[in-house]
């Protein structure tokens, strides 16, 4: 029976690498600017190889489980925000306006592709309804976060709604994702014979967005407003929520009917959210030096996820039927 090991994400590792290399050596004057012009390159990249990787048949095979589906894009778009509005009075009183904010973008980004795929396939869960889940829940929030975010995130801190951040999303990441799927039948074989150096171009393209946000971050003093016991409230809160999500996910899909194939699905579908989505769209939808402090909730809750499902898709892997 294969086991995940329990052990740090190698990817959040070098993410932490990265702030490690910003906080010391942050890029200042045309280096800045150089970089972030690259980081727009690179994002658009990354959102064109996802569309031309999207495998349409994997989609097709788990797209007639529609109940299933709204109700991991109802956790995922809709409960989670909901959380994240609901504690506000406790979570401001805990941490920065400017964590918030970061927080509630944790709570409107759409929830991962490999991770929850392979965490569902390990627990021996419904493996097609998680391809379609997981895959739709990243297109569309394509789309949804954005206005997520003008709606909710930025409308909680006090700012207006603006269509603005969901045409940049459109021009920066939908259309590069549109021309992949386009292109995918011409370019699929070249995309399959080099995945494994593709998944290494995704890998630089979030880790040199990282750099840039937190590198524009540490130029405005962000670990001068961040100390140590900030970062473990941001884990506590991240523990938080987690465990109110998984606990909904796992109680409400058996009392909704479903099979212990699709609660398993339900539950890593709908309780994970996507880095990989969630630090290029932070690019595009948070100026400046904000876009660091926002993405330090979903670098927390990405490491906290994976170590969490990594024990619960061994019990649900152990199970004799």
């Amino acid at each position: 029976m294969k086991h995940f090991r329990f052990s740090p994400d190698p990817m959040t590792m070098m993410l932490l690498g990265m702030i490690a290399l910003a906080s010391f050596f942050p890029a200042t004057g045309a280096y800045a600017l150089a970089f972030d012009r690259l980081s727009t390159l690179m994002i658009a990249v990354l959102f064109f190889m996802h569309g031309a990787r999207l495998s349409r048949e994997a989609v097709v095979a788990g797209m007639m489980h529609w109940r299933l589906h709204l109700l991991v894009l109802g956790i995922t778009f809709a409960l989670f925000p909901v959380l994240g509005l609901a504690l506000r009075p406790v979570l401001e009183s805990l941490v920065t306006p400017e964590i918030y904010l970061g927080i509630l973008y944790l709570c409107v980004l759409p929830s991962t592709v490999q991770s929850s795929i392979a965490f569902t396939s390990v627990a021996r869960g419904n493996v097609s309804a998680a391809v379609c889940s997981a895959s739709a829940s990243n297109i569309l929030g394509i789309f949804i976060t954005p206005v997520l975010v003008s709606l909710i995130v930025k409308a909680g801190s006090g700012l207006p709604f603006s269509w603005e951040p969901v045409l940049k999303i459109v021009v920066q990441l939908l259309l590069p994702f549109v021309a992949g799927q386009l292109l995918r039948p011409l370019i699929r074989q070249w995309v399959d014979r080099w995945s494994g150096a593709l998944k290494k171009l995704d890998q630089s393209s979030i880790l040199l967005v990282v750099y840039v946000a937190f590198g524009e971050a540490v130029v405005q003093g962000i670990w001068q407003r961040v100390p140590l016991a900030m970062l473990l409230v941001i884990l506590m809160i991240s523990a938080l929520l987690l465990t109110i999500i998984m606990l909904i996910t796992t109680y409400g899909s058996r009392r909704l009917g479903f099979s212990k194939e699709d609660e398993i699905t339900i539950v890593f579908c709908g309780s994970k959210k996507s880095l990989a989505s969630g630090v290029p769209m932070a690019k595009v939808l948070f100026a400046g030096g904000s876009a660091g402090l926002v993405l330090l909730p979903i670098m927390l809750f990405h490491q906290l996820q994976l170590m969490v499902c990594t024990v619960l898709a061994q019990r649900y892997a152990s199970r004799k039927n």
